[in-house]
């Protein structure tokens, strides 16, 4: 189906119809003064011979190259189906204070920034991935995108700050994912939450809220625990343990069939999509026929201009 990307240049087509009108006009003017014309043989004299309906077919293919000009300028398209692979996956990164300790070299947010971008490297270029940070709220920084440079702009871009809700992270993820559009496709997208913490839980709903959550929409949370034990961070002067919090995010991981990890390798995070497949849906994208139009425009005007150049020695 033609659809017009510019459809307020079709405008353009009525001086061409006034055009087409007035030669219709001209021609019936000039039948009734040849009616008029009571001397047949000075007439006759005067009319080119041979010509007849062939003097109307050079006019017309000129009018068809206008036409075609005029409706080329309006951008015809035509609507085509586009594959397009909805598979998400969303990066939850833990801002909290206590990723400033430095027992994971060079520190644990720096650890987790690197580990992120690795991952983001190796992830399939076809695959939607968000990005969401989390300290006492969780916001979403890139929305599901196959734009990988703002996703990685984004994880460079991450400042700390007080408490961890990691229950609220897993929540936002789910809401990003749901928004990732249908297209066509039948059915939520597959997904996969990687998500990268250290501490425990401290502000916003459980984390058991929250896998119960992802289990039901049937997204796997992988989980990455960053750091040791002996973590400490300064916070007013004072040097605060930092423990990782292993059991919470293990637990997370097997609730809802993820993966759970404590030093976390490219290798090892490949297996949070190598089992995902994938869901193909389309979208209609316009495919521009403009040239189409232009080359018809010119093929008449060509003809148009050899058949009066043969039929009366002169360009219409």
């Amino acid at each position: 189906m033609i659809r017009f990307l510019q459809p307020w240049w079709l405008l353009a087509l009525l001086p061409v119809l006034a055009i087409a009108a007035a030669y219709v006009w001209r021609q019936f003017r000039r039948r009734q003064y040849a009616i008029r014309f009571t001397n047949v043989d000075m007439l006759r004299t005067l009319a080119p011979k041979g010509l007849g309906w062939r003097r109307h077919v050079a006019a017309g293919a000129f009018l068809i190259a206008l036409l075609a000009l005029a409706t080329a300028m309006a951008r015809p398209s035509v609507d085509r189906e586009e594959p397009l692979e909805r598979a998400t996956i969303m990066l939850a990164i833990d801002v909290s204070l206590s990723m400033e300790a430095d027992d994971v070299s060079p520190s644990r947010i720096e650890a987790a920034q690197e580990a992120a971008k690795q991952f983001v490297s190796e992830l399939p270029a076809t695959y939607n991935l968000g990005l969401v940070s989390f300290a006492k709220s969780a916001n979403v920084l890139v929305p599901p995108t196959k734009d990988r440079p703002s996703v990685l702009s984004a994880i460079d871009g991450l400042t700390l700050a007080e408490a961890t809700a990691t229950g609220e992270a897993v929540f936002t993820c789910l809401e990003a994912i749901r928004s990732v559009p249908a297209d066509g496709a039948a059915g939520a997208p597959p997904a996969r939450i990687v998500l990268l913490s250290d501490g425990y839980r401290t502000s916003g709903r459980s984390v058991e809220e929250a896998g119960a959550a992802a289990a039901s929409a049937n997204v796997p949370v992988s989980t990455i625990a960053f750091g040791t034990d002996a973590g400490v961070v300064d916070i007013g002067g004072q040097l605060q343990p930092v423990p990782v919090d292993r059991l919470a995010l293990a637990e997370l991981a097997e609730t809802t069939r993820g993966f759970f990890y404590e030093a976390a390798s490219v290798s090892e995070l490949k297996q949070v999509y190598e089992d995902m497949g994938s869901s193909i849906g389309h979208r209609i994208q316009p495919r521009e026929v403009t040239q189409w139009y232009a080359g018809f425009a010119l093929l008449f005007a060509l003809a148009a201009a050899a058949m009066s150049l043969l039929w009366t020695s002169r360009l219409p």
